[in-house]
């Protein structure tokens, strides 16, 4: 009973990303190919919003059986899929996701801030790991109309 908590909370961060698709990179004679993969993200809190984050994944035996440390680059596309709705008001910066990309201490995360006065949504992505984590990042934003200004916790 112990195990299953863990495993839960594993699955539900893991159900955010919703796969859009793949390519190969590198060719590998055991185990899946090296490829990037496309994973799109609905932002919990603000309806209407999609971040589409691209990725390396390590194939190979160590990818196959979870072992594999995926590289610390992606790159980041947020865009307005429906009208905008936010039901809440929103820090001026939050952690949306976050996923696992090493079996233990590395994490690619996203991060929301909000800029006031251009009435932005501004998503970040970087990796970090518990020691070392890495500068490459990606940025992206999401331009709200004036008319509906977003709401911030003060």
């Amino acid at each position: 009973m112990k195990l299953a908590a863990p495993l839960l909370l594993l699955t539900s961060t893991l159900a955010l990303a919703e796969p859009i698709g793949s390519v190969d990179t590198a060719f590998k004679l055991i185990g899946p190919d090296h490829k990037v993969v496309v994973d799109a993200h609905d932002d919990p809190k603000v309806q209407g919003v999609t971040c589409y984050v691209s990725r390396a994944k390590t194939g190979g035996i160590k990818g196959a059986i979870g072992l594999a440390e995926d590289k610390a680059e992606a790159s980041i596309a947020c865009r307005q899929v429906g009208p905008i709705a936010i039901s809440q008001a929103l820090p001026l910066q939050e952690e949306v996701f976050n996923e696992r990309i090493s079996l233990v201490f590395k994490r690619l995360r996203i991060v929301r801030m909000v800029d006031v006065h251009r009435n932005t949504l501004v998503y970040l992505t970087y990796s970090d790991r518990l020691i070392d984590g890495s500068p490459q990042n990606s940025v992206t934003a999401v331009p709200v109309a004036r008319e509906t200004p977003i709401p911030v916790k003060k």
